[in-house]
């Protein structure tokens, strides 16, 4: 889309709101991004695993005066808070859940950084409206973040020459550069970040010492155990529900994730994307898939 544009994700996401003067070590020690680099001019991106490394969360982490906020998925905000509760321990920290003080705001297209006064770089941040708005931590082609409160009216923002649009123009956007979006993407319980590219979308400081879950997804780094990645597919044909299995003749080499207007994304076995054919394509139902390799992206085909 050319143009500049912003979309609420209300109905998509929501804040939790940590405070309490333990709150920076007590997220250290379970979360896989470094605490100690978040600041009022860096905002981070970081997930909270299962004790054996599988995905059970993912969300943006800003510093406000005095507070944390984590932008998560709305609808799971209730288990990413009993499931941070229950580390709290003797930790003098406080978490509640905000959902109904804050907006969440995409801001996108032609020059929407600058237009915001935020620098190029991925998780730079700034005080806005009273809230804050920061570069994507993934990928700065994302664009841009803000948290609002409810009483600044998000219309401000027409007034930077940002259009409102809706957030499946936004989805469009993190479908073409293969991003995943929570748990659309990545399965509770069973998804391997490194699979999902969370180590080029600075989700992992492999440097910050022990979190919940850091043995086994350090060793699946350095043993070079990934033979799947997540990433973009052209689809043509009906679009296949999430779930659905992708197959290379008669083998079975892959699962659909989220997906719309042509573009989805996939998990794929590496081995079948080196087979695959303009003979011997991929399919998924009567859909053909055609994979791409995301240009953030280190791995090998």
């Amino acid at each position: 889309m050319a143009g500049r544009y912003f979309a609420l994700l209300d109905d998509e996401r929501g804040v939790i709101e940590i405070t309490g003067p333990d709150r920076r070590e007590f997220l250290q020690g379970l979360i896989t991004n470094d605490t100690a680099k978040l600041s009022p001019e860096r905002a981070l991106y970081a997930a909270l695993l299962t004790p054996q490394g599988r995905y059970l969360h993912d969300f943006f982490l800003v510093e406000m005066p005095e507070a944390f906020l984590l932008d998560a998925e709305r609808a799971r905000l209730e288990d990413l808070l009993r499931r941070l509760t229950l580390y709290k321990l003797r930790s003098r920290v406080d978490l509640k859940i905000a959902r109904e003080m804050f907006h969440i705001v995409v801001a996108f297209g032609e020059d929407a950084l600058q237009c915001l006064g935020l620098r190029p770089d991925v998780g730079a941040a700034r005080s806005f409206e009273g809230g804050i708005a920061y570069v994507d931590p993934r990928l700065t082609n994302l664009g841009a973040r803000i948290i609002l409160p409810r009483e600044v009216p998000v219309a401000s923002l027409r007034n930077l020459q940002f259009v409102s649009a809706q957030s499946d123009a936004y989805d469009d956007l993190r479908l073409s550069l293969g991003i995943p979006d929570g748990s659309r993407d990545l399965p509770i319980t069973k998804a391997l970040l490194l699979e999902a590219g969370f180590d080029e979308l600075n989700g992992i400081d492999w440097n910050k010492g022990c979190y919940v879950g850091q043995e086994l997804t350090a060793r699946t780094r350095y043993r070079a155990l990934i033979k799947k990645r997540l990433m973009p597919v052209q689809v043509t044909g009906p679009m296949p529900p999430p779930g659905s299995p992708i197959m290379l003749g008669e083998e079975d080499v892959g699962e659909v994730r989220s997906g719309r207007d042509g573009v989805a994304l996939a998990l794929l076995r590496l081995d079948a994307l080196r087979e695959a054919s303009r003979d011997h394509p991929l399919r998924a139902g009567e859909a053909r898939l055609t994979p791409s390799k995301p240009a953030w992206a280190n791995f090998q085909i």
